[in-house]
């Protein structure tokens, strides 16, 4: 898939407006991540030069700092970004994650970035640092914490993070008694 259609792809998912703070900002980091890829010296220079004034003139504006070296998979979410969200360069996001406002994930004052599964949920205040492994299915709630690992399909709230396992959508009927 394209940039321009991964771009496409974001701004449907962000309600359809060039205005939304999140869908500019993923934008101009889909950019970016495409334009330093590039094989070219010459063309990625090039790439480059417009990409650094967007992300200078978009990061005053919006305050969301995602690097062009960041790995996020498809169908990633800025939810209301009307606060700061800053994302270390190294940090690897997978499919179908959601964030909100005022989100740190980074390092811990020492090497190493988070990895972060799919269809995970990060929810506002929320800060994910260190070297960990944040699982698939997680949610991670407001104003929490995170520093050590969270396994598939588990809740982490607190700080510092208390991880709960997350209860069924719905359980299985019970057997009937004979």
């Amino acid at each position: 898939m394209g940039v321009l259609s991964t771009i496409l792809d974001d701004w449907r998912r962000h309600g359809r407006s060039v205005t939304d703070a999140g869908f500019v900002s993923l934008a101009i980091y889909r950019y970016g991540h495409w334009a330093v890829g590039l094989k070219s010296p010459v063309l990625r220079w090039l790439a480059t030069k417009p990409y650094g004034l967007m992300r200078l003139l978009i990061l005053s504006i919006t305050k969301v700092w995602i690097p062009p070296g960041t790995r996020i998979g498809k169908d990633f979410h800025i939810i209301h970004a009307e606060g700061p969200i800053s994302i270390h360069p190294d940090v690897e996001i997978g499919d179908r994650c959601g964030i909100m406002h005022n989100v740190t994930i980074g390092t811990n004052m020492g090497q190493g970035v988070p990895v972060i599964g799919d269809d995970v949920f990060i929810g506002v205040n929320a800060t994910v640092l260190g070297r960990i492994r944040v699982g698939n299915r997680v949610r991670i709630g407001a104003n929490t914490a995170v520093s050590t690992n969270v396994p598939d399909d588990h809740i982490a709230v607190g700080s510092p993070a208390k991880i709960y396992p997350r209860l069924p959508l719905r359980t299985a009927p019970a057997a009937p008694k004979a």
